[in-house]
């Protein structure tokens, strides 16, 4: 059946992603149903979604038994388990993946977070996964720490397709395009192709709010009250207004001649924390063309069934949004002490997730060897 409030979305420029994969969404006829009824083009994973998609049910039960049966320890197990779930969900993406010329039927499957402050162990890290899936349509994720900076140069220097996740404020994100463009400058002197290069960044939505709007209770006043779910769309506006200027020039030209694809902008953590803002808010006020919105299955149903899609609603809007940032500086927010916060979060989030993984993991093949 029709979907008119993500057929609009899709419309408008903007690929939906979704943000969840498990075993059980591979096998059930899930994923094939969003694909084919809800304008889905692409997957993202993280840590903590595959924390959860293994410890519930027993979706898993066989293939780690397998592994057990090969010796195979912990380590091995989740690499072998996570990237098989990333190699089939890349091939039922496989068809969009043709349709787009690369541009969606993405998957994406992110470096393990303990090596989010260690540059040359993620590139290792990426090259592994990279090879180890060997599929066209991957995305590997890289974090966008101080140490990930200069990760993300080297892994699009050799040709390795990257989702940069993490990002949180603007400044970080600038340094996030020139390592970009950077890494395809180095990659075009290395002899690659630069048209089978593609990279997304995600910019995190909602938590700034969720940061923000705390911080702005504790002050209290009438005026801080009022910017209360207003910094993260600010954010993301000035983002996309840096964006802009990034991807024009005679730099980027340069480039472009030779087939580069400019780094899309990704809208992350779309879902609403706050159960007072409408459901669809990251998503109705995120919309211009060419970019992506990655969202749980909750917010991709609260579209379908609520959402506003009147156009684009970013494209120009950047004074705008630094209007609501000079306010909130104004209130008293120090923004560069939110965006570290949310940076410190966001890893430490990732490793525990992972920590969980590999305790679940290590519990089933102690019950397999009895």
């Amino acid at each position: 059946m029709s979907k008119p409030n993500l057929d609009a979305l899709s419309g408008a420029g903007v690929s939906i992603w979704l943000d969840d994969l498990s075993r059980e969404r591979l096998t059930s006829g899930n994923l094939d149903e969003l694909i084919r009824d809800w304008n889905v083009v692409g997957v993202t994973t993280n840590p903590t979604i595959f924390a959860g998609a293994l410890s519930k049910g027993e979706s898993y039960d066989e293939q780690v038994r397998e592994l057990s049966s090969r010796g195979a320890d912990v380590e091995a197990t989740i690499r072998e388990v996570t990237t098989t779930d990333v190699r089939n969900a890349c091939d039922k993406f496989r068809d969009i993946y043709n349709s787009t010329n690369g541009v969606d039927g993405r998957v994406s499957i992110e470096v393990d977070p303990r090596l989010a402050f260690e540059t040359d162990k993620t590139v290792a890290e990426a090259q592994d996964l990279w090879k180890t899936v060997d599929r066209p349509n991957l995305l590997v994720k890289i974090p966008a720490t101080e140490a990930g900076i200069p990760a993300i140069t080297k892994v699009i220097a050799e040709g390795i397709s990257v989702n940069v996740t993490l990002i949180f404020s603007v400044e970080r994100y600038e340094k996030v395009m020139e390592a970009y463009v950077a890494g395809l400058e180095q990659a075009k002197a290395n002899g690659h192709d630069l048209r089978s290069i593609h990279s997304v960044a995600s910019f995190f939505v909602s938590r700034v709010d969720t940061e923000i709007d705390k911080r702005l209770d504790k002050i209290g006043t009438d005026e801080a009250t009022a910017l209360k779910g207003k910094a993260a769309l600010a954010n993301a506006w000035i983002a996309y207004g840096a964006f802009e200027k990034t991807f024009q020039g005679e730099r980027w030209e340069a480039l472009k001649a030779d087939g580069a694809h400019a780094q899309r902008p990704l809208w992350a953590s779309t879902g609403v924390k706050d159960p007072s803002y409408s459901p669809t808010l990251y998503v109705d006020q995120l919309v211009v063309a060419d970019v992506v919105n990655t969202m749980p299955e909750k917010t991709l149903h609260a579209v379908a069934d609520g959402g506003k899609i009147t156009g684009d609603t970013v494209t120009g809007r950047a004074a705008e949004g630094q209007e609501v940032f000079d306010r909130l500086a104004a209130v008293g927010i120090d923004l560069q002490d939110v965006f570290v916060a949310l940076e410190t979060e966001g890893v430490e989030k990732f490793e525990k997730s992972w920590v969980e993984l590999l305790e679940t993991v290590k519990n089933q093949l102690a019950q397999l060897k009895g």
